[in-house]
Order: C-alpha cells, then sequence, then structure tokens
C-alpha cells in the first residue's frame, strides 16, 4: 500500500508541459494560417468580381422596334420578343378611331438599347368627345369657351364653329336656337357646327321719329329711349336756324321702321358756346356687333364731378352722340363696361 501511495506521489504532471508544446507548434503554423486566410481572401475577390462584372455586362443590346400606329397589343407582343419592359402613358387624341393605338414612343424606333431596358409608350385614349353636343339653349360665349377648353392644345379640334348666323328672337340676345349637324351625331372627323343665334327680342318695330326742332337734351333723350341708330352731323347754324337744334332729318315712307334703323341727322351748331358749354358731335368707328350692345358716354369735366351724358344699345359701326358740355371736359365711351374712345372738349 505504501508503494502504491509511493508511485503515485512520484508521476510527474504533464498539464503545463503540453500546453507549452501546443501554444509552440501554433506559433510555427502561424505563417501557413496567415497563408491560408489571404488565399481564401483572395478566391473570394476573385468570385465576387467575375459576378460583378458578369452583373454588369448585363443583357445584350437589342433594336427597338417601331410600334406607332401600332395596337397596344401588338406592341406589346414585339417589345416581349425584344425583352424590353414598356411604359404605358394614356393621352386623349384628336383622330376619330385610334383608340388603343401607339401614339408616340421614346426610344423611337432603331435605337439600340440593351434588353430589359424600359421604352415608353404613349397609348391613345380616343377623342375627348366623339358626338356633337347639344348646344341649343346655351350662350354663344358659352359654347365658345366650352370647345377651347375641350380641344385646348390639339392642332386639329374635331369641332370648329362656323361664323354664327342671327335672326330676331323672344330668346336673350346670343343664346343659340339652332344647331346643325344637331346633337348626338357622330365623329368620324373634324366637323363645322353652323348655329343660328338670337339677336335678342328687341328686333321688332318702332314708329319712325319725328325730330325736326330737337335740342340736344331732347335728341339725348331720345337715343336712350328709341331703338333706333342715329346718324349725327352738324354745321354752323345759319340764318333763320336756332343754334344746337335738328334741322333736317331722314324721311321714311312707312309709318314704322325695324328697331335699330339708322336715322340721318342734321344739327345746326352754334359758332360759340352758350352758357360756357361747347357744343359738338362726339364721333366713334366700332366693330359691327351681331346685336345691340349697352353703351354709354360719361363727360369727366376740368372741375367738378363726372357724370353719364347718355345710356343706349348700339348695334355697333358708326357712333355719334350730340353733346353740350364746358370747355375742357373729357368724353369716355364705354360698351360693355370697356372703354373704347375718348375726347377732349377744346
Amino acid at each position: 500500500m505504501s508503494d502504491e501511495v509511493e508511485k503515485k506521489e512520484k508521476k510527474p504532471f504533464t498539464f503545463g508541459v503540453k500546453f507549452v508544446e501546443n501554444y509552440e507548434k501554433l506559433q510555427s503554423n502561424i505563417p501557413v494560417l496567415i497563408i491560408t486566410c489571404v488565399t481564401a481572401f483572395v478566391v473570394m475577390l476573385f468570385v465576387a468580381c467575375v459576378v460583378f462584372f458578369n452583373n454588369v455586362k448585363g443583357a445584350e443590346k437589342v433594336l427597338v422596334p417601331n410600334v406607332v400606329g401600332k395596337s397596344l397589343e401588338d406592341a406589346l407582343l414585339e417589345m416581349q420578343v425584344k425583352e424590353l419592359y414598356p411604359k404605358i402613358n394614356l393621352r386623349y387624341s384628336d383622330t376619330p378611331g385610334d383608340e388603343g393605338s401607339i401614339l408616340e414612343q421614346n426610344p423611337e424606333a432603331g435605337a439600340i438599347v440593351k434588353g430589359y431596358s424600359r421604352v415608353s409608350l404613349v397609348v391613345s385614349r380616343g377623342v375627348i368627345v366623339d358626338k356633337v353636343e347639344d348646344y341649343v339653349g346655351m350662350s354663344i360665349d358659352e359654347v365658345q369657351m366650352r370647345l377651347q377648353t375641350l380641344f385646348a392644345g390639339q392642332t386639329k379640334p374635331l369641332i370648329v364653329l362656323a361664323d354664327p348666323e342671327y335672326k330676331p328672337d323672344t330668346s336673350d340676345a346670343g343664346t343659340v336656337l339652332e344647331q346643325d349637324p344637331p346633337a348626338g351625331t357622330s365623329i368620324s372627323e373634324p366637323v363645322t357646327v353652323q348655329l343660328i343665334v338670337s339677336r335678342g327680342p328687341n328686333y321688332e318695330n318702332t314708329k319712325a321719329p319725328w325730330l325736326m326742332g330737337e335740342s340736344v337734351n331732347d335728341l339725348l333723350q331720345r337715343i336712350t329711349r328709341s331703338k333706333l341708330v342715329f346718324d349725327i352731323t352738324s354745321h354752323i347754324a345759319k340764318d333763320g336756324e336756332t343754334p344746337g337744334t335738328v334741322v333736317d332729318q331722314q324721311k321714311f315712307d312707312s309709318e314704322f321702321v325695324p328697331n335699330y334703323t339708322r336715322v340721318t341727322v342734321e344739327m345746326a351748331m352754334p359758332s360759340d358756346t352758350i352758357n360756357d358749354n361747347v357744343y359738338g358731335i362726339f364721333t366713334a368707328n366700332l366693330a359691327d356687333y351681331p346685336y345691340p350692345v349697352p353703351m354709354k358716354l360719361d363727360a369727366i369735366p376740368s372741375e367738378g364731378d363726372s357724370y353719364t351724358i347718355v345710356n343706349f344699345s348700339h348695334p355697333g359701326g358708326n357712333v355719334t352722340i350730340p353733346y353740350a358740355v364746358p370747355k375742357g371736359t373729357q368724353l369716355v365711351l364705354t360698351v360693355v363696361d370697356k372703354v373704347v374712345s375718348k375726347k377732349t372738349v377744346n
């Protein structure tokens, strides 16, 4: 028993020795480990580069086909054959019957691009309107504005208005009474629409006036109340003529004349001022209007407040209005709230 204990006590302790040996072996193998790691890194880098450059190289280049004018279905099939991806945009067209066809493409036909590239295709949504609308009852201004809005930016509008025809009617002036072609007519090509438009309920007959001897103020009241157009001229009053009055007028064969008939009137004007007022005829040449429009002549004196000389309706063309105002007064003619002519009395 004592011998065994003695033997155990004499057995050497080897853990520290093995650790030292392993550490020494590890130190001797460090160059091998470093070389192994470097080699693995280089191999991985090489593989990554190969993958990267393969991806950069990408698909082969292809020729972009011409699909303008073709249906969207045919265009998509051609894009698929070329391994191209279409990007669809919709737009209204001005050509009837081309709904669903290709209007534009980008890149253009013949361009060389890589496979799987995107090609933008503009597809027609068809025309904005395919039938003539119902314009009866609308004002001519509304119709014109609507068509301008519908076909804004289009080189060939599908609906074009002919010069309207006007006729007397009980409807308000400017109201569309008839149209040709009628509402609901299909549009297969650009169409011209003819409109019949009301001149207003004022185109009736009025009694032919007798104006001889009337003063400037009397004639201004006639202009305000009457549905006639007065073409007034003047001369310096002669012996026997009363300055500032009507001395001649057009004669009519019948008792009644159509509204807004032109009546020629001659006035005798004073050679000098009367009660500090200068007498004369205000004249302006305007465009001819299809129906009478509201006008007014205002006076702006050099001193004092401005005032309106006369309010009236007039179909345009030659406008003549008598006046008696202080020297230095500015006369301003307004048509539908727009100043069209001015004159300073000297």
